[in-house]
């Protein structure tokens, strides 16, 4: 029987294969997930975010996080994919992994330069 820890990295594996189509770098990585929980029904909680509230996107990143779970991960009975914006998502929850591939699509580190854009406010 698989233990709920198990189940737990299951989903984050999967989450790593989810990416908003405008950004190459994983959900995951880029820090757009807030929180992952298991149930003992094997129910799955996921509270997310998104970059921006005015994602044109959001309907279907939230429909296909659910989907990617229901789909590959066996057992599992219900999947919840809560949006929230509290705290507000910024470059900085981006992971060391989706910096590094950040870096190489766009030429520069985006946590730096908001961290430097920031700064001058």
């Amino acid at each position: 029987m698989t233990s709920l820890e198990e189940i737990k990295d299951e989903v984050i594996k999967v989450l790593k294969q989810v990416y908003d189509p405008e950004i190459p770098v994983n959900i995951y990585d880029l820090g757009l997930i807030y929180g992952v929980e298991v149930d003992e029904e094997r129910d799955v909680k996921i509270k997310m975010t998104l970059t921006t509230s005015a994602c044109p996107l959001m309907g279907i990143l939230l429909y296909r996080v659910e989907e990617m779970i229901k789909q590959n991960i066996p057992g599992v009975r219900k999947v919840d994919v809560e949006l929230v914006w509290d705290p507000p998502w910024t470059p900085e929850r981006i992971s060391p992994t989706g910096r590094e591939l950040l870096k190489k699509f766009l030429g520069y580190d985006p946590v730096e330069r908001w961290r430097s854009q920031v700064g001058q406010r």
